[in-house]
């Protein structure tokens, strides 16, 4: 994995990935950002969101997703492209625009428009039916607050009817749905999410530092984490190896998280103390 030997790293999934998923946003990268991203984080970035109706007004847009399709990391479209498909009665529409830039992956979500559960779990039926579907739960609405037990059905639902990650809503800004508009995490409502739904079912939105390092602390290093920006993913995957002072000590074993390290003088080697 790395560029020489260091013990004690936590393990981490290998690609193709079931879990320990890094979703990175591309707002508008491009062919050259593309390859020069792909060119450091191809070993740690697992699928590409094209963000919400980016697509639309991208150019080189066929070109992008052979870039990334020729390295081996899917795109999906942004779940308010989808929405805005809907909205404007043209879903069949939105399932041909997928067949002709050849996406395997696409994302459905009711973040922006208001839409009955039981209706949105039919697009995912139908749409699993072509692709492999990621759903989106949460409101991009920061004045709206769902209560624990409406996510849980939401994700159990959506799941039974086909989708293969349910995502928790964040946006770009990390402040809204999962997060108090602070950026502070919701805790209470993630560990009751967790109580009911598998922590691998689900992509976490968490585009800040900080969010991040709290997943990982909670889940392990191999937790799905998603929104995180381009030039973020290879820090991201130090902290999921305990290779940043944020999560430095908590792979650790006790012996040597609490170890005291000597350095003498210049010449001499580095003594344990303790």
């Amino acid at each position: 994995m790395g560029n020489y030997t260091l013990k004690h790293i936590p393990e981490r999934s290998q690609k193709p990935r079931a879990k320990g998923i890094t979703m990175a946003m591309d707002k508008g990268l491009s062919l050259r950002e593309v390859e020069d991203f792909l060119s450091v984080a191809v070993e740690y970035v697992d699928i590409v969101k094209l963000c919400w109706a980016t697509s639309y007004v991208t150019p080189n847009l066929k070109e992008k997703i052979q870039l990334y399709t020729q390295a081996g990391v899917p795109t999906y479209f942004g779940g308010t492209l989808f929405e805005a498909f809907v909205v404007r009665d043209q879903f069949d529409d939105y399932r041909k625009v997928l067949y002709k830039y050849g996406l395997q992956y696409a994302e459905v979500s009711d973040g922006s428009i208001e839409m009955k559960h039981e209706v949105k779990c039919k697009y995912i039926r139908k749409l699993a039916e072509q692709v492999t579907v990621l759903s989106e739960v949460g409101s991009k609405d920061e004045e709206k607050i769902i209560p624990p037990y409406v996510w849980i059905e939401s994700m159990q639902e959506e799941l039974e009817a086909g989708a293969w990650k349910v995502i928790g809503e964040a946006r770009e800004g990390g402040n809204v749905g999962l997060f108090r508009s602070t950026g502070e995490v919701r805790s209470e409502l993630v560990e009751e999410i967790l109580t009911k739904i598998p922590c691998e079912k689900i992509i976490w939105e968490a585009p800040k530092k900080a969010q991040q390092v709290w997943f990982i602390k909670l889940l392990g290093s191999n937790v799905n984490l998603g929104n995180i920006a381009p030039q973020e993913v290879i820090s991201l995957e130090t902290l999921r190896l305990g290779l940043r002072s944020d999560t430095f000590s908590h792979f650790l074993n006790p012996k040597l998280a609490n170890k005291k390290v000597a350095l003498l003088n210049v010449g001499d080697t580095r003594l344990d103390m303790q």
